[in-house]
């Protein structure tokens, strides 16, 4: 054998030898480092922060809950204060309570029941058959009435108090797994291999950026997240979109830069998120129409991108003027906070649903209507809370996404459905309000929905929600008898 073919083994098997020990390596070290982060101090500090809520909230779940009706006990408490005041001292005391008992009790407990159905004809039959048999009658009754609506009014504050006392307890359970997600992200996120970290420094530093640190988020189900810490030098000025093209270079896929409302970077270090670049853009458009005679719209909406998704939120205030329309812009405004911080959507709707049950004296609530579009996979969630219909346009094809459930801010324990839908390039998402779908006739709203929606060809969401809302107008003679909005987004591949 050659010489040089025997000293080329030899080179190949070293380097090969050196690439498994490398590898070998890294694997041994990162399963270390999972095992620091599993085990590090602080993040079992915050896991038991996160216990001790879930505790506290357990506290608040289990005791009592509200009651709708006074119990057999309240009713005895009732009859037994009337009698100590009235029936003792009367004549006719051991006919009624010894001799009848059973029958008088009978009767004390039809008045009670009637006073709680609140049925005046059947009240009005059983007092007076009860003036009959009693000597006392009308002061018996008047007494009777006056306990029963006392107790009935303690009965509603108690139970308001109980609803407060589960909104909180929302909020503390909320609180306990925010805090426990939390403490599973923080150490997912660990340096990047040290190769990786000085081509990442080499290649900016020929663009003029210096690289202070490096992390990446280690989660085997998600896409390439990294955090650069980042400054250029020399007085030069960097576009992100640069930043990107060297990072895509290096890890062979397509990067782009979480922005956040900056493009250019300075002479001062700012951390920058860069994830794989998605596979689908959204553009959206939206038509309103404001209720005859009110100068403000109760409805309200957001739209916004949060970093792998693409977020949609329509809120319907109760009524239309000022009023409902802060409550849906509060909806939609901490829908939109909560769901860039990273809650989940479902989290972010029983938070705002809590909030709005502690706040609300008058009885006041407002829709939840959430669309996020996965902008990598395609795959469409909804969730709705009291929310109108949603329409989903393919071609010559539309699809309807409806919900039964009531709106936020009327119970502690929010009611809502969810739908996952896979939409594909060129669909088009319509979210509409509940003034919309009430212009249309009666018992085939969604069915002349999709009919309207099936006949328009509009290529931009803007004229589609134009045209949308122009066509349901001329079914109520162009007279809006509350407030409508049409958001629309249309899906295209990049």
């Amino acid at each position: 054998m050659p010489g040089w073919i025997l000293a080329m083994l030899v080179i190949s098997l070293f380097l090969i030898g050196r690439d498994m020990a490398k590898t070998v390596y890294m694997t041994r070290k990162s399963r270390a480092d999972n095992v620091v982060y599993e085990k590090h101090p602080q993040k079992e500090q915050m896991e038991r922060y996160a216990h001790s809520f879930q505790k506290l909230a357990n506290t608040f779940y289990s005791l009592p809950y509200r009651k709708e009706h006074l119990s057999n006990g309240e009713m005895l408490e009732i009859m037994d204060a009337c009698t100590s005041q009235i029936c003792v001292r009367c004549a006719k005391h051991d006919s009624c309570w010894e001799l009848c008992y059973h029958l008088t009790l009978q009767q004390v407990c039809e008045l009670l029941k009637a006073y709680e159905e609140g049925e005046p004809e059947k009240t009005e039959l059983i007092q007076a058959d009860w003036m009959l048999h009693c000597v006392n009658g009308a002061r018996f009754l008047e007494l009777l009435k006056q306990y029963f609506f006392r107790s009935k009014q303690a009965l509603v504050w108690n139970n308001k108090l109980i609803e407060n006392r589960l909104a909180v307890a929302e909020q503390l359970n909320e609180v306990a797994h925010i805090m426990q997600r939390t403490a599973d992200d923080i150490y997912s996120i660990s340096t990047v291999p040290e190769n990786l970290e000085e081509q990442v420094c080499r290649m900016l530093r020929k663009k003029h950026v210096a690289v202070k640190k490096i992390w990446m988020l280690e989660k085997p189900s998600d896409k390439i997240k990294l955090y650069l810490t980042v400054r250029t030098f020399g007085g030069q000025c960097v576009t992100l979109h640069e930043v990107a093209k060297v990072l895509s270079q290096i890890c062979q896929t397509k990067m782009m830069a979480v922005q956040e409302g900056r493009t250019l970077l300075n002479g001062e270090y700012t951390t920058v998120l860069f994830i794989e670049e998605v596979n689908y853009r959204v553009l959206y458009g939206v038509a309103k129409v404001t209720r005859d005679q009110e100068k403000i719209s109760g409805d309200s909406y957001t739209c916004a991108d949060c970093e792998e998704s693409f977020l949609m939120c329509l809120s319907d205030g109760m009524g239309s003027g000022l009023d409902a329309n802060r409550e849906s812009e509060t909806v939609v405004e901490l829908m939109e906070e909560y769901l860039a911080s990273g809650f989940s959507k479902e989290t972010a709707a029983r938070m705002i649903n809590s909030a709005l049950v502690l706040q609300r004296g008058d009885g006041m609530f407002s829709t939840v209507d959430l669309c996020s579009v996965n902008l990598y996979s395609g795959v469409c969630d909804f969730l709705k809370a009291g929310a109108c219909t949603t329409f989903i346009k393919r071609d010559q094809w539309v699809e309807a996404i409806s919900s039964t459930s009531i709106a936020a801010g009327l119970t502690q324990q929010l009611d809502y459905d969810t739908a996952t839908k896979k939409v594909y390039d060129g669909d088009y998402i319509i979210m509409v309000t509940d003034g919309v779908l009430d212009a249309l006739p009666l018992s085939r709203e969604e069915e002349v929905m999709k009919e309207i929606i099936l006949k328009l060809h509009s290529t931009t969401p803007k004229e589609l929600g134009r045209s949308i809302l122009e066509h349901v107008m001329s079914y109520c003679s162009y007279e809006a008898r509350d407030d409508m909005t049409v958001l629309v987004a249309g899906v295209w591949k990049k």
